[in-house]
């Protein structure tokens, strides 16, 4: 008589590899994810690019680096931190520096070391000679210090000084 043609036939190793055994379930799971790297990359993590040489040695120029938004939802930004700061000329133009000083401090550069309250700071990530003298400023409360890494620069080519806490974006990820 005839043969079942009911039967079904699996699928074939190319199907398997691209789409795996269920395309519905694929597609479902392939949509869940961009969702998720939508919501990602939207709310959480933006990209920042450096541009100029002010945090040289440690960020490189030209460099992407991720932004976490959310770094800063249960604590203050600390010293040390490195962190993206949204300027008022728009949301995509921000710098990205140091915080060195916080709100209430105050900070002062002599013989190119950075002094907080009158007491040197150990800056480890500091490489290059500087010579910067700066007689001592008071951080406002809601403010931070933020300064680069690349001391060697002048201080008038250098962009530093006071952010307020509501231009700091989040913490810059490595």
């Amino acid at each position: 008589m005839g043969t079942n043609v009911d039967a079904a036939q699996p699928p074939s190793l190319l199907q398997r590899v691209l789409i795996g055994r269920s395309p519905k379930r694929t597609l479902a799971r392939s949509l869940v994810l961009l969702a998720v790297a939508v919501v990602v990359f939207k709310y959480v993590l933006q990209p920042i690019r450096v541009d100029g040489g002010s945090m040289l040695p440690t960020y490189r120029e030209n460099g992407v680096n991720l932004v976490n938004r959310l770094a800063y939802l249960f604590h203050a930004p600390r010293r040390g931190d490195v962190v993206a700061i949204r300027l008022l000329a728009g949301w995509h133009v921000m710098y990205m520096k140091r915080i060195v000083g916080l709100p209430g401090e105050t900070v002062a550069f002599h013989e190119g070391r950075l002094y907080i309250n009158g007491r040197p700071q150990d800056e480890p990530y500091v490489k290059f000679p500087c010579n910067w003298e700066r007689e001592p400023v008071q951080v406002e409360p809601g403010h931070y210090y933020v300064v680069g890494d690349n001391r060697e620069m002048l201080w008038g080519d250098h962009i530093q000084g006071r952010a307020a806490r509501d231009h700091i974006l989040g913490k810059v990820l490595l």
